[in-house]
């Protein structure tokens, strides 16, 4: 993995991913692309790891978008390749064994928006704004956006930000339901590690398969998200953590989970 593109930490349980350009605004590039599969495979073979935060180098964009040199140099059988890539990229953070989190410093523009979006969560700067602005490039979103922004926002409000190319500020996106919360720019990455530090405390086991009934059963009809969902709490039942949840809450103490 490349140090200057992408940088990976890891304190106790808490992974971080910084996108690392800053000197042009954090934009994507292919070897970024390369970097954070890398730090995927790190984490998805790291069981200690609890809870991923993914943020921007800087202090004036989370990743402002696809890199505009290698943009232009797309092609038709390019263009596909790239977006099924980025595609099967997004859906790795979407469908990641712990939940993760989304620091958005600043520009989160085109595919910056949706690896925000892939996220399960997003804590905004007051300073961060946010959109789909593929459109006035003369095309459209391509690593998730047409799919992922109406299913979080609704297809109304997600048709007016992706045809109108729309930048809303950090206010707006928690008034439509884009962020979960909006904090000073100085308290941003604490707060994303309080959020992190909390979901840490929780049972892993618990933690993937509460994800896995949430993001499947979206997918599907409500009578068979509901036999998903008595899946995967049959799943939970069958860990060492669902008992010592049940103990520790009955001899009125913290349980101490070990993802197990």
């Amino acid at each position: 993995m490349s140090a200057k593109e992408i940088v990976f930490e890891k304190d106790q349980a808490i992974a971080t991913i910084t996108f690392n350009r800053p000197e042009v605004h954090n934009a994507l590039n292919d070897a970024m692309v390369d970097g954070l599969e890398k730090a995927l495979d790190g984490i998805e073979r790291d069981k200690d790891i609890r809870c991923l935060i993914l943020t921007g180098a800087g202090d004036k964009s989370f990743l402002s978008g696809s890199d505009i040199k290698e943009l232009s140099q797309r092609t038709p059988l390019s263009g596909i390749e790239t977006s099924l890539k980025r595609q099967g990229l997004l859906n790795r953070i979407h469908g990641l064994a712990i939940p993760s989190i989304a620091g958005i410093n600043g520009f989160a523009f085109g595919v910056g928006c949706e690896i925000a979006l892939a996220c399960t969560f997003r804590v905004a700067s007051e300073k961060a704004k946010m959109g789909q602005l593929e459109i006035n490039l003369g095309i459209i979103p391509g690593a998730g956006g047409t799919q992922r922004l109406p299913r979080l926002v609704g297809k109304a409000r997600a048709a007016e930000l992706i045809l109108m190319g729309k930048i809303i500020d950090a206010e707006e996106a928690y008034r439509i339901g884009l962020v979960s919360r909006v904090v000073s720019a100085t308290r941003l990455m604490d707060e994303c590690r309080e959020w992190a530090g909390n979901l840490c405390e929780k049972s892993p086991i618990a933690m993937k398969y509460a994800l896995r009934a949430i993001n499947e059963g979206l997918e599907v009809d409500l009578a068979s998200g509901l036999r998903i969902e008595g899946l995967c709490l049959g799943a939970c039942f069958s860990s060492k953590d669902s008992k010592e949840g049940l103990t520790a809450f009955l001899e009125k103490r913290k349980p101490k989970y070990e993802g197990s």
